[in-house]
């Protein structure tokens, strides 16, 4: 009884601590995730030298990412670069506290022990499958928002849907009940090494760090020498390295979620209604239609807000972690 007691008190402090660090990370990096979103479902190229040099009926609406910056800002408002962001929190938290309660869980199942000291010892292999099967619990859990906030967050001004409520009812009115999980392969398959890179290259880089800190000072309590600094830095090398490896299916979802939904002129041609069969189909075309830029589009803006969001919300887990057990344990 005992037993069960603590085993709930640990999954209470990792979703709450999950769910707390998701949502510092979100509103923090969300401008660079707005501007991420909308160069990638910009179907026209979205540098200056490349639309200068190709002959467009339109001249691009984003041609690069300070230009964007003043754009949205000139156009929207400093809320402009927040917005999707209550879809964008209702789908992180409940994410996150997935992803950090499974893959507690399932390292507690490979460790033997529930004790978070004891998963630092884990093989790496086993840290990058943990990561993979806890991210995608956590999207299969959450995706309905994550296909509002990339909806809401990508349409500008004037909006096409003022609110949620609007986009979830055109969205089951034009797709029916499965239009909500648009995407969701393409994103299945992006989250499995990406989850897997994330979380396994931080555990890497942590037990490097600690193994270095122990040449470095002598000091046989690695754990303890792990400073906040160097964790945000093992984050942002996680983050970065995730993403620059998945960014071309980060692109794809974001076309099979918006396709066929009502966009603005003034922000481009939209990709119509079963534009692509599938993942590979959409893949191919991107790359005959934008070429491997296509496949990027929105690189920038990603890796520069990855790193740092990958960053927050590490050290934002495991220092909000530590406090909870403090408390409840």
């Amino acid at each position: 009884m005992e037993e069960e007691t603590s085993q709930w008190k640990q999954a209470l402090i990792n979703s709450s601590a999950g769910a707390i660090s998701g949502a510092i990370s979100r509103t923090v990096t969300s401008p660079l995730d707005v501007i991420k979103i909308r160069f990638q479902v910009q179907l026209e190229p979205t540098s200056l030298w490349t639309s200068l040099h190709r002959d467009l009926s339109k001249p691009s609406k984003y041609t690069g990412m300070f230009q964007a910056t003043k754009d949205i800002f000139r156009e929207e408002g400093i809320r402009g670069f927040w917005r999707g962001n209550v879809p964008a929190l209702l789908m992180v938290m409940p994410y996150t506290a997935i992803q950090f309660t499974v893959l507690h869980k399932l390292k507690t199942f490979a460790s033997g022990s529930s004790k978070t000291e004891n998963h630092i010892n884990l093989s790496p292999y086993l840290s990058y499958v943990s990561g993979a099967v806890a991210g995608c619990a956590a999207t299969v859990g959450s995706y309905p928002f994550d296909l509002l906030r990339t909806i809401l967050a990508s349409q500008g001004e004037p909006k096409v849907y003022p609110n949620m409520r609007s986009a979830s009812i055109d969205i089951l009115q034009t797709r029916g009940f499965r239009g909500l999980y648009s995407g969701l392969s393409p994103t299945l398959v992006e989250i499995i090494p990406y989850a897997g890179l994330q979380f396994g290259t931080y555990d890497t880089f942590k037990r490097w760090t600690m193994a270095w800190n122990q040449v470095q000072y002598s000091n046989t309590a690695a754990e303890e020498s792990i400073s906040s600094f160097q964790l945000f830095l093992c984050g942002l090398a996680a983050g970065t390295c995730a993403k620059l490896v998945c960014h071309p299916l980060d692109v794809v979802k974001k076309r099979f979620q918006i396709e066929g939904l009502q966009r603005h002129p003034r922000y481009g041609a939209r990709v119509e209604h079963r534009a692509y069969r599938n993942m590979f189909d959409a893949l191919k075309r991107i790359l005959q239609k934008e070429g491997w830029a296509g496949l990027y589009k929105g690189i920038v803006p990603s890796t520069v807000k990855a790193a740092p969001a990958g960053a927050v919300t590490f050290v934002a887990y495991e220092l909000t972690s530590d406090w909870l057990e403090s408390i409840l344990t």
